[in-house]
C-alpha cells in the first residue's frame, strides 16, 4: 500500500472511531440505483438540470440539447471513469488515445488538445489556460457518489462564458446526506489490473452530514499496432471529503475537496507524474420559492511533470455570486458576477517553451438572463448575455436568445441563436518551439478570440408512456479560428474559418417492465477554409478528426434472482486524417445482487475485437485492448 493510501485509510479509521454512528433512518443500505421499473421514462423526461441557466429546469422544457447521464446509467454501464460514462451520448465524441488519455469534444474539432468544451465538477471549472481545454488524465471521481452528469450540446457561453463554445459537461455529486454508511468496492481484470475504493458517510447532528472517500487504480498499458505493450501503464490514487450543513430551512452550506497523485510509465526519460488538489465552499440562501442567492469559492492546484519535455504548476482561485429573482410577473431573472485568478508556472525544456514561463491572468465576469413567459406553460423566451474581461483580449460579449414552445405537456419545440468565443490560451500567445532559426514555431502575441455564431432547432417528445424522443439540429459558423502560418519561423494566426452542421437523434423505449432499449444517431459535417492571405495548408485535415456518422444502441434488462444484463453497441465512422477505419464496439455487463447490500458484476469492453485504435496518427498510434474485469461492492 502506498503512503497516501495508508494515510487515507488512517483518516477513515479515525473518522469511524470519532463520528457518531448514523441512525437507522439515515443509512443507505438500498442498491446504488433504482430498478428500471421505478425510474420511468416520464421521470427521465422531467429530470431537473441546472447547466443551461444555472437554475433548476425540467429537461423536457429547456430550449437546448441536453442529455443527462444518471447514477443508474453509470452503474449499469459498469464504467470506471468519467470519459467512459460519456460514450453513449449523441453529438459527443469520445476517443481513447492510450492507457489514460482521451480526445473528447462536442460537435466537432476533436483532438488531444480539444479547446471548445467546458467541463465542470460541482461548479468547479477544470479548464486549463494552457490550451483552453481539459487534461482528462486527472479528472477522476468516486463514481458511486456522482448524482448525474449533465451534457449540454451547443454553446453555453451566455451564462458560463468563454470556452463554453460547443458544449458544457457538468458533473454533479450526491449530497453527503444521501451517501450515509459504509461502501467498499474492489475489482480487477486483464487491463484494469486492480481498482478499489472505500467511502464512509456519517452525521454530525440532525442537519449536518459528511463523507470521506479514498480510491486507487492500476491500469495496464495500451498496445502498439503490432500487439506489443506501449509501456504507458497508469497508476492513480485519490481521496476527498464532502460536508453538507443546513443551519436553517433557508440556508445550505457545502464544503468539499479532493487530492490525487498519479504516475504513468513512459520511455527512458522516466515516468510522468501528476498531482493536485482542490477545495470548494458553496453557500445558498433561499429567499422565496423563485428567488435565491448563491456564493461559491474554490481553490485548485494541478501539477504535472513530463521528464525532459514539460512541467507545469497551475494555481486557480475563483469566486462567483449568482442571484435569481422575479421582478415582474412572467419574468424570471438570473444574474451574477465572478472573478478568477490563475497563476501558471511552466518549466521549459529544449523541446518546448512558454515565454514568459510564469504568468498571472485575471478574469472578470458578469451575466444577466431573463426568462419571459410569453404564454403561461406554452411559450418561453430567454434573453441574456455574458460579459467578460480577460488578460489577453480585454472585453468579450456572448449574447444568446432561446425560444421554447410546448404545444402539449409532452412536446417541446425549441430554437436558439448564440454567440460564443474561445479566448486565447498560452499556446496561442506564448508558445515557442526551439528550432532553426532559433525557433521552429511561435505563438502570436496578437492572437484574438475565436468566434462562434450558432443556430439551433430541436424537438423533444414523450408521445407515449413507453417512448421518449429527441431531435436536435444545428448550423455553426466559426471565424478567426487558429491557423498555422508557414514561414521562418512558422507562427499561429487567426486566419481559418469554418462551418459545421448536423443532427442528433435519440430515443428510449420501455419495451417491458424489466426491459428498456435506447438508441442514438449523430450526423456531423465539418467544412474548413482559410483567408486568402493565409499560408495554412492543414485545415482540411481537421475535417477528418471527427467522425461524420456515429450511432449506438443500448439494452438494459432486469432478470429474476437479482440478475441484470446490460449490453451496448456503438458505431464510429472513419477518421480520415488519423487513418483510422470505422469501428463497431460492443460493451456488456452482467450483474448479480444477491442481497440489498452486496453486488458483483462482470464487465467486458471492446468485445468484438482483441484491440482497436480510436485516435492518433500512424506514427504514434496506440490501440486499446479488449478489457474484461470483475467488480464487487458492499454497503453497510
Amino acid at each position: 500500500m502506498s503512503p497516501i493510501q495508508t494515510a487515507a485509510a488512517s483518516v477513515l479509521v479515525a473518522l469511524l472511531l470519532l463520528a457518531p454512528r448514523p441512525a437507522a433512518s439515515q443509512t443507505d443500505p438500498a442498491p446504488p440505483t433504482k430498478a428500471l421499473k421505478e425510474l420511468s421514462l416520464e421521470e427521465l423526461f422531467d429530470l431537473e438540470v441546472t447547466s443551461v441557466s444555472k437554475k433548476p429546469e425540467s429537461i423536457s422544457r429547456i430550449a437546448a440539447a441536453v442529455h443527462v447521464v444518471t447514477a443508474e446509467d453509470i452503474h449499469r454501464m459498469g464504467v470506471l471513469s468519467i470519459p467512459e460514462a460519456l460514450r453513449y451520448i449523441p453529438g459527443v465524441e469520445v476517443a481513447r488515445v492510450n492507457s489514460r488519455d482521451y480526445a473528447i469534444t462536442v460537435r466537432g474539432f476533436n483532438g488531444t488538445a480539444a479547446n471548445k468544451l467546458l467541463v465542470l465538477m460541482d461548479g468547479r471549472s477544470v479548464y486549463t489556460p494552457l490550451y483552453s481545454g481539459v487534461f482528462w488524465d486527472v479528472q477522476d471521481a468516486f463514481l458511486e457518489d456522482v448524482e448525474q452528469i449533465e451534457v449540454v450540446r451547443g454553446p453555453g457561453a451566455t451564462v458560463w462564458g468563454a470556452n463554453a463554445v460547443n458544449g458544457v459537461v457538468n458533473i454533479i455529486s450526491k449530497s453527503a446526506a444521501n451517501t450515509q454508511g459504509f461502501l467498499v468496492t474492489a475489482g480487477g481484470g486483464n487491463t484494469e489490473r486492480g481498482f478499489g475504493g472505500v467511502r464512509y458517510g456519517g452525521a454530525l447532528g440532525s442537519q449536518a452530514f459528511f463523507r470521506v472517500y479514498a480510491k486507487d487504480y492500476d491500469r495496464g498499458p495500451s498496445l502498439f499496432p503490432n500487439g506489443q505493450e506501449a509501456g504507458d501503464a497508469a497508476h492513480m490514487h485519490q481521496g476527498g471529503f464532502r460536508s453538507d450543513w443546513t443551519p436553517s430551512t433557508a440556508d445550505g452550506i457545502t464544503v468539499q475537496g479532493d487530492a490525487y497523485g498519479s504516475t504513468t510509465d513512459h520511455s527512458n526519460a522516466g515516468p510522468t507524474t501528476l498531482s493536485g488538489g482542490n477545495a470548494l465552499a458553496h453557500w445558498t440562501r433561499r429567499l422565496s420559492e423563485h428567488a435565491n442567492l448563491q456564493v461559491q469559492a474554490y481553490y485548485d492546484r494541478t501539477k504535472r511533470d513530463i521528464p525532459s519535455t514539460f512541467g507545469e504548476t497551475l494555481d486557480s482561485y475563483d469566486l462567483t455570486a449568482n442571484h435569481r429573482f422575479v421582478p415582474f410577473a412572467r419574468h424570471d431573472v438570473m444574474w451574477g458576477l465572478g472573478y478568477r485568478l490563475t497563476s501558471d508556472d511552466v518549466r521549459n525544456s529544449a523541446a518546448l517553451a512558454f515565454l514568459p514561463p510564469r504568468l498571472d491572468q485575471r478574469l472578470y465576469t458578469g451575466f444577466v438572463q431573463d426568462e419571459l413567459a410569453l404564454a403561461a406553460n406554452r411559450l418561453y423566451l430567454t434573453l441574456g448575455s455574458k460579459v467578460e474581461h480577460n488578460s489577453y483580449t480585454g472585453w468579450e460579449y456572448q449574447p444568446g436568445v432561446r425560444l421554447a414552445w410546448t404545444p402539449t405537456p409532452e412536446q417541446t419545440i425549441w430554437g436558439a441563436v448564440s454567440r460564443a468565443v474561445r479566448a486565447p490560451s498560452r499556446i496561442d500567445r506564448d508558445l515557442f518551439v526551439p528550432g532553426q532559426p532559433p525557433y521552429f514555431l511561435v505563438g502570436d502575441s496578437t492572437f484574438e478570440s475565436e468566434v462562434l455564431r450558432a443556430f439551433e432547432l430541436g424537438y423533444k417528445g414523450h408521445p407515449a408512456r413507453e417512448l421518449s424522443t429527441s431531435i436536435s439540429t444545428f448550423y455553426n459558423v466559426y471565424q478567426k479560428l487558429r491557423s498555422l502560418e508557414l514561414g521562418l519561423p512558422a507562427h499561429l494566426g487567426n486566419q481559418a474559418h469554418g462551418r459545421t452542421y448536423g443532427a442528433e437523434v435519440e430515443a428510449a423505449c420501455q419495451v417491458a417492465r424489466r426491459w428498456r432499449l435506447s438508441a442514438g444517431y449523430t450526423y456531423l459535417r465539418l467544412l474548413m477554409d482559410v483567408d486568402a492571405t493565409s499560408t495554412d495548408t492543414s485545415q482540411e485535415k481537421q475535417e477528418g478528426d471527427s467522425p461524420r456518422n456515429q450511432a449506438f444502441a443500448r439494452s438494459a434488462l432486469d432478470l429474476p434472482h437479482g440478475l441484470s444484463l446490460d449490453a451496448a453497441v456503438r458505431f464510429v465512422d472513419k477518421l480520415p486524417d488519423q487513418q483510422i477505419p470505422a469501428t463497431t464496439v460492443c460493451d456488456a455487463r452482467l450483474g448479480w445482487q444477491p442481497t440489498k447490500t452486496i453486488e458483483v458484476s462482470l464487465v467486458g469492453q471492446g468485445l468484438f475485437d482483441s484491440r482497436h485504435a480510436e485516435f492518433g496518427t500512424p506514427a504514434g498510434r496506440r490501440e486499446i485492448g479488449r478489457s474484461i474485469y470483475g467488480k464487487a461492492s458492499c454497503r453497510f
